[in-house]
């Protein structure tokens, strides 16, 4: 470390300067938090990370969200805002011996009275062993850990760690967050050449990215498109030069987000033609088969559920079959899932009760199931009474027991009020009999 920091001591490096010739994506990149686009809800004085800045110290955390979100962009700029020395490691390119000897300089400069901000790039991707090795480092403050996943932590971190760690949701970039990056790159490189409705379709095409729709952009300013006096680019012209289906907006300018919602609400309410009017709107504009099919599956579970448990079935059964065929015959097999779904009994039961099971989940926090339904592996749980007094139900009249599996300190709850429709008719009569046994049992 000698030959890079004066003195033996390392210190904060100093804001990266992008060459002229760099990608207009580090081009743009912010130097300050309040630079930063469509996070307000984090970087803002009322988020987690603006307050962190504001008081001067930042606990170790996880940002969790899309590509293109800013995550990294994020972390370089919480490292300047609070003068910490940054070091970064990729999990796809960093192994054991990077981590050794980013921690042994973490070590070094905390000797010297420097702290360090550790950014580690997809670090879902290391294995839990792996993951085990920040533990200590993070413990004794050697390194503020910054972590960066697209995937969910609560499935690819370990439990020891995402405990010591914040996890900080980064929102996909909505249209207005990605209008300001195209207005910043056309201050930069002046005007896009393109009609207003195909700048409507670049910001739609990039799905919530927004180093792919600087990288769009770029394309276009390299190819100097218009410099030809043959005009800006109409939607279906983008599309064809981009080699990218771009989805083209008409003259009503209805967009991708209105599209979508206008799809949603024609399943929720039962009109199959309308629902296949918008859903092959946004197919033959050019919309992206696999978000339509990620719709159609939360449609399936938000909006039918157990009305029609089949629902979800033909759902991922239609986004199977897409991949399988690719466009344009897997097509059909989406018109086919959505044609089931807006024609499906409708219920929004498992919605409300997921919605009011985790809220009772988190305000109860971590109160001990009854210790007769506890499994007793060990002698000493079987000695202070895990297991005793448990009623196996297949051994029950009708095979119901009807025992209290709620924790002692919490009266049973109500979270699933199935309805009269379609197979949730059927489970309500269940629930209802087995209610009427309970009572009956005591």
């Amino acid at each position: 470390m000698a030959d890079l920091f004066p003195d033996d001591v390392p210190q904060a490096p100093a804001p990266d300067t992008p060459r002229e010739d760099a990608p207009l994506a580090d081009r743009l990149r912010p130097a300050s938090l309040d630079e930063v686009i469509g996070q307000d809800h984090l970087t803002g004085p009322e988020g987690a990370i603006g307050r962190m800045v504001a008081a001067g110290r930042l606990s170790s955390m996880i940002l969790w969200g899309p590509p293109g979100t800013g995550k990294t962009t994020i972390a370089r700029l919480l490292a300047d805002s609070v003068g910490m020395r940054f070091e970064s490691v990729s999990a796809v390119f960093s192994g054991v011996a990077d981590l050794k000897k980013a921690f042994a300089a973490a070590d070094k400069a905390a000797e010297a009275g420097q702290r360090t901000l550790l950014f580690v790039d997809e670090i879902h991707r290391f294995n839990r062993a792996q993951q085990d090795g920040f533990l200590p480092f993070v413990e004794r403050g050697t390194v503020t850990l910054v972590g960066a996943t697209t995937e969910n932590p609560s499935f690819a971190l370990n439990a020891a760690l995402l405990s010591r760690a914040q996890v900080l949701i980064l929102q996909r970039l909505d249209h207005d967050a990605l209008g300001q990056l195209l207005d910043r790159a056309e201050a930069l490189e002046g005007p896009l050449p393109l009609t207003p409705e195909a700048r409507d379709a670049l910001v739609a095409s990039a799905d919530g990215d927004g180093r792919f729709l600087l990288n769009q952009a770029e394309t276009l300013y390299n190819a100097k498109i218009g410099v030809d006096g043959s005009g800006p680019l109409d939607p279906a012209a983008l599309g064809s030069f981009l080699q990218r289906r771009v989805a083209v907006y008409d003259k009503d300018r209805e967009g991708h987000y209105n599209l979508i919602s206008a799809l949603h609400k024609a399943v929720r309410g039962s009109d199959v033609q309308a629902s296949l009017y918008y859903l092959a709107r946004m197919l033959t504009a050019g919309e992206e088969p696999r978000f339509l099919a990620r719709r159609l599956i939360r449609m399936a579970v938000e909006d039918i559920g157990m009305a029609d448990p089949q629902a979800l079935v033909q759902c991922m059964a239609a986004k199977d079959a897409y991949e399988f065929l690719g466009s344009p015959e897997g097509e059909l097999a989406l018109v086919q899932a959505c044609t089931y779904l807006a024609t499906a009994p409708k219920s929004n039961a498992v919605y409300k009760a997921q919605k009011a099971s985790f809220k009772s989940a988190k305000e109860t926090g971590s109160l001990m199931p009854p210790q007769n339904i506890l499994n007793a592996p060990t002698k000493l749980m079987k000695d202070i009474g895990y297991g005793s007094g448990y009623s196996y139900d297949h051994d029950a009249e009708e095979g119901f027991s009807g025992d209290d599996y709620w924790p002692e300190e919490m009266e049973p709850q109500r979270y699933y009020e199935p309805v009269e429709r379609g197979f949730e008719r059927e489970v309500k009569k269940r629930l209802d009999y087995w209610d009427k046994l309970r009572r009956e049992r005591g």
